[in-house]
């Protein structure tokens, strides 16, 4: 599921996101493309509302495998449900086999996320992966395609 963001913010369609998939009892992983990036989420999330809390950690410590959220770089392990790409994270075809859902964020506003959205879409479809394509250009979500 490619979301197109062009009014909400890539924190706060996360974080709806990731409720929803805890809801439905899906451990994920969220991968990033750099340290940084996902620190800055990591902290916003933890800034979150009280009760909206969502239990998470950055990939690397010692308790990875029992975090509800993993937030990563690099692979995922076995036990993962669902994987979100922010900030131009690559999913590859092969990886998708076998989650119950991906979603790909990204940003609407940037040129460059765009074309690497459109590269992503363009690899997944062609290897045979049906994919859903939401906008918000209209102020609420809407199905574009798939």
């Amino acid at each position: 599921m490619f979301y197109h963001l062009t009014a909400s913010s890539a924190v706060d369609t996360a974080r709806t996101l990731l409720a929803r998939s805890l809801q439905a009892g899906w451990r994920v992983m969220v991968r990033g493309s750099d340290a940084a990036g996902l620190e800055a989420l990591d902290q916003a999330l933890w800034e979150g509302p009280e009760d909206a809390f969502l239990p998470h950690g950055i990939a690397g410590g010692p308790h990875d495998a029992r975090q509800p959220v993993l937030l990563g770089l690099g692979q995922m392990d076995d036990n993962i449900q669902a994987l979100m790409a922010v900030d131009g994270a690559l999913v590859e075809p092969a990886e998708v086999a076998g989650l119950e859902r991906v979603f790909i964020l990204f940003d609407g506003q940037d040129q460059t996320a765009v074309i690497a959205a459109r590269g992503q879409w363009k690899a997944l479809t062609g290897a045979g992966i049906a994919a859903q394509y939401w906008s918000e250009e209209s102020g609420h979500w809407e199905k574009k395609a798939g």
